[in-house]
């Protein structure tokens, strides 16, 4: 790939991730979300004599799991697909660069814009939990904002793979958003329900759990924040009896296989797809 060529791309995709009314809608709501999350999670600060960041961070665990996703997965759907329905992605490669730097000028541009996003949500949190005498957890809170970000770029490459495949951007979206459900209903709920009804083993529910980039985030944030995953149930335990520090590791591959691979997958189908 071309550097220069990388580079120009990127920058306009930040340009167009400015003017996403979507993107700027979900990053203001995430932002006014999670300072409500770390204003009501230090409610009783004063009352009871303990404040910080750990306290808000498991506040915020579920706020990131709903919202985050699905703006990521939004994001991605309407990239590739909004611009062919335009005609602009024909008009992009008629240019001197190839269809890997496109697909990767928008990955790096749309990933910036998200993160972005994200650090302003939590650094306007942290602002709310250090004006509330909340100075305990840093370490634990910036974890979760690295944890975060990395569900965000996994997220990001998979409506980027959902968006090569459509033809429109309505429907992309439309896909993203049933994605998103399936993901949040194969969590909690959906291993339950799964445990009872296929008389799931131990091995068996952890692995349909890591399978789930919701999953590991939240598995994940527990393991930085507790001393074992026995917090997760009979699956949590069964993970740290076996696998111990491992865990990490096998988080780590997890959130970057969700992120290579869709990638990869994205950019085989724009190769091999005939843009009008």
């Amino acid at each position: 790939m071309n550097a220069t060529n990388l580079l120009i791309l990127t920058r306009k995709e930040l340009r167009d991730a400015l003017r996403n009314r979507w993107l700027l809608i979900y990053s203001a709501a995430f932002a006014g979300l999670a300072m409500s999350v770390s204003w009501l999670s230090l409610a009783g600060a004063d009352q009871y004599g303990f404040a910080g960041f750990n306290q808000t961070a498991a506040g915020l665990v579920n706020l990131i799991m709903l919202i985050v996703p699905l703006m990521a997965l939004q994001t991605g759907a309407g990239s590739v697909a909004g611009e062919r329905e335009r005609g602009t992605l024909a008009q992009l490669l008629a240019m001197p660069v190839n269809r890997t730097e496109v697909l990767a000028g928008k990955f790096i541009g749309l990933s910036l814009a998200l993160v972005t996003a994200l650090a302003l949500g939590f650094g306007l949190s942290g602002v709310v939990i250090r004006a509330r005498g909340g100075s305990t957890g840093l370490a634990n809170y910036l974890a979760l904002v690295g944890l975060a970000a990395l569900l965000t770029v996994a997220m990001l490459s998979v409506g980027l793979l959902i968006s090569v495949l459509s033809r429109k951007s309505s429907a992309a979206v439309g896909i993203a958003i049933v994605v998103w459900l399936a993901l949040a209903f194969a969590g909690d709920l959906g291993l339950m329900g799964s445990a009872i009804l296929f008389r799931l083993q131990l091995w068996s529910l952890l692995g349909l759990a890591l399978v789930n980039p919701l999953e590991v985030f939240k598995i994940a944030v527990l393991a930085g924040t507790h001393a074992s995953l026995e917090v997760l149930g009979p699956a949590g335990h069964y993970a740290v009896e076996h696998f111990g520090h491992a865990l990490w590791a096998i988080f780590a591959g997890t959130c970057a296989a969700w992120i290579i691979l869709p990638w990869m997958l994205a950019g085989w189908f724009l190769k091999r797809t005939e843009v009008p």
